[in-house]
């Protein structure tokens, strides 16, 4: 099945994005998953705790203080934390304005901040058209069953020849099959 037929299957995916990088960034390294996509709600219930709609880097320090108390973070997920917020401290980046390419450029300079979690913010928080998340786990495993894809060889090389088809609407296809998913 290709996503063409996806499209007649399911409605498009509705996704009010925050807009905020900040914010969606601090979503993926709390919860290893962008919150657009969470089922377990973890961030939404941290921000729940510290009354918090959105978050910055101005109210992090009420975030911490009452959204940490039992969670049990790894040293690396701390300072990953620490190095966001320094960066979005000492940079006032206009997100919108930035091409993908130096999107990329700027926040894989932030050590812990890799290529999944660019692309869940290209995707989904930029909604940028043409983003395809390869390294995607869920992406992956849909595209394994819907395309016959072999997981055991090449498999990225694999996923970028049907991504191809795609066009410039990447990121819409990808959003297709993630919805897909829940419906399998």
């Amino acid at each position: 099945m290709s996503y063409k037929n996806i499209i007649k299957t399911i409605p498009e995916p509705q996704i009010q994005s925050t807009n905020n990088v900040f914010h969606d960034l601090m979503s993926c390294i709390l919860e290893q998953q962008i919150h657009y996509r969470s089922t377990k709600k973890i961030f939404q219930k941290m921000l729940n705790a510290a009354s918090l709609e959105i978050l910055t880097p101005e109210n992090f320090a009420q975030f911490e203080e009452k959204a940490f108390q039992n969670t049990n973070f790894s040293m690396t997920k701390y300072e990953t934390i620490e190095r966001t917020i320094d960066f979005f401290n000492e940079n006032n980046i206009n997100w919108q304005e930035l091409k993908d390419e130096e999107i990329v450029q700027n926040l894989s300079s932030i050590k812990g901040i890799g290529k999944w979690t660019i692309d869940m913010i290209l995707l989904y928080t930029l909604e940028r058209p043409n983003v395809f998340p390869f390294d995607d786990f869920h992406l992956k495993n849909i595209m394994v069953k819907l395309y016959g894809l072999a997981p055991n060889v090449k498999l990225k090389a694999q996923m970028v020849n049907v991504s191809n088809a795609w066009g410039e609407h990447k990121s819409l296809a990808t959003k297709y099959l993630l919805a897909y998913k829940k419906i399998l």
